[in-house]
């Protein structure tokens, strides 16, 4: 079951630029928390307690217990959308999605890769190329993954790494269905690239050679029939 995290929050009572302006100026980050057929919650929360959040993995994907302080009970949500200043890139607005430990949401899921070490075709000097970053997946609220685990034991240069390769939590499903989706290859390296490029254009060059000879060596066949010929006459 996914972990929930608790943030302590302050209510506010205004909605509008205005109001967010004058919260941003007293040093908080103003907030709302929509959904669920309910009215929507405004607040603001301390930009410390929003940094020690963000800078731990998974955020988007981690459901929060939001505590409005002076009133009773806590409200679960998860973060739709952070917006961030164009110029100071601090957190400007923060739009939570209210929801109940059973609700199914769709969330993009950061993939992490492990065991490149015990990667042949990387050891062979292999580049992991990643095709996907984020996966997007459908889960319910209680169980969403902070990130998917593709290990690349035993891949080959060449090799692809397919979302049937990793293993998903129970009731999480990609929203792509209809097809085993590439997450990554081990692709060629440059080197390798151009030595095999070498090798097939040497190989090439050598049966050109071989069946230039063979039509040489035909035509002087020819050419002694036609003398024989003649000397028989």
């Amino acid at each position: 079951m996914t972990e929930t995290h608790t943030l302590t929050a302050q209510p506010r009572e205004r909605a509008g630029k205005g109001a967010a302006r004058r919260d941003r100026r007293e040093g908080r980050v103003p907030g709302v928390i929509y959904g669920a057929g309910k009215e929507p919650t405004l607040f603001t929360i301390e930009p410390g307690t929003l940094d020690r959040e963000l800078n731990s993995p998974g955020f988007f994907t981690r459901l929060f217990e939001i505590q409005l302080k002076g009133k009773r009970g806590k409200q679960l949500a998860i973060c739709r959308d952070l917006q961030f200043d164009p110029v100071t890139d601090r957190p400007v607005h923060l739009d939570m999605l209210r929801v109940s430990a059973k609700t199914e949401v769709t969330v993009l899921v950061p993939v992490h890769f492990i065991n490149e070490e015990e990667c042949p075709g990387i050891d062979r000097g292999g580049v992991l190329n990643v095709v996907r970053h984020e996966v997007e997946m459908v889960a319910r609220a209680d169980n969403l993954p902070d990130y998917l685990e593709v290990d690349l034991t035993g891949y080959e240069i060449n090799d692809s790494v397919h979302i049937s390769a990793v293993t998903l939590p129970e009731g999480a499903r990609p929203t792509i269905d209809d097809r085993d989706f590439t997450i990554a290859t081990i692709a060629a390296p440059s080197a390798v690239r151009a030595e095999a490029a070498e090798e097939q254009e040497a190989a090439e060059e050598e049966a050109a050679e071989e069946a230039g000879g063979e039509e040489a060596g035909g035509e002087e066949s020819g050419g002694d029939e036609g003398d024989g010929e003649n000397k028989e006459e």
